[in-house]
């Protein structure tokens, strides 16, 4: 049976610690705003693919602007944001009545490949739980109030997104009340009792959250059209 393949791009950031006036997924990355590229790597992935922005209502305007401004014409749906992630996250799901695979990305990660998404898709399909990862490459120590100890990288992994699940995995986990230890969707899922499947990420596959993973990407997407 072959699923309706859905991907929510949660897209709520203020930009704080960009010291930018503009909400950081808004930013001007390469030569349009950094949400467009986000999108159009999921489009690129599958053009049947059913792409959910959720924003704060109080940038939807400015959304409609940067769209007519870029001639950004990808079909996509704006959904008003919660007063947290886990909420904005709820507000998509509810729109979604059809079964799915649905994948769940941070808007600010435009860098995120197709090949990544494939690999999450094809394993939420198989398994009903995928999430991005990839290993460590410095040394780590694990701190307590006593101080801190080395602690082995290799029983560790860096998580990204996108995070893929059913709908049906997906959307019971949501039902559970918000708990602050729900730091991601696949902690939400854990919670809910399902086994979360890894799959291999990809290191350019950064979230922009300051200037300097501004200027990376900048330099990462740059060299992307030189290829």
């Amino acid at each position: 049976m072959k699923h309706q393949k859905v991907a929510i791009i949660v897209a709520g950031g203020k930009g704080e610690r960009m010291n930018s006036s503009v909400p950081k997924q808004f930013l001007t990355l390469v030569n349009k705003p950094v949400l467009m590229h986000t999108l159009e790597q999921f489009y690129r992935y599958s053009e049947e693919i059913r792409l959910i922005l959720v924003l704060p209502p109080h940038l939807f305007d400015l959304w409609t602007t940067l769209c007519m401004t870029y001639h950004f014409t990808l079909p996509h749906e704006v959904v008003e944001g919660g007063v947290t992630r886990f909420f904005s996250v709820k507000n998509a799901l509810d729109t979604i009545t059809e079964s799915a695979i649905i994948a769940i990305h941070d808007g600010v990660r435009p860098l995120v490949d197709v090949e990544t998404i494939k690999r999450c898709f094809d394993e939420a399909e198989n398994s009903g739980t995928a999430i991005p990862v990839v290993e460590l490459v410095d040394s780590i120590r694990q701190v307590d109030r006593s101080g801190s100890k080395s602690a082995d990288r290799a029983n560790f992994r860096l998580v990204q997104t996108p995070q893929v699940f059913t709908s049906a995995i997906i959307q019971k986990s949501y039902q559970q009340p918000y708990s602050e230890l729900f730091t991601d969707d696949a902690s939400v899922v854990e919670a809910a009792g399902y086994t979360i499947n890894l799959v291999e990420g990809n290191r350019k596959n950064i979230k922009i959250t300051t200037t300097m993973d501004l200027k990376l990407a900048n330099l990462l997407l740059t060299d992307t059209y030189r290829d």
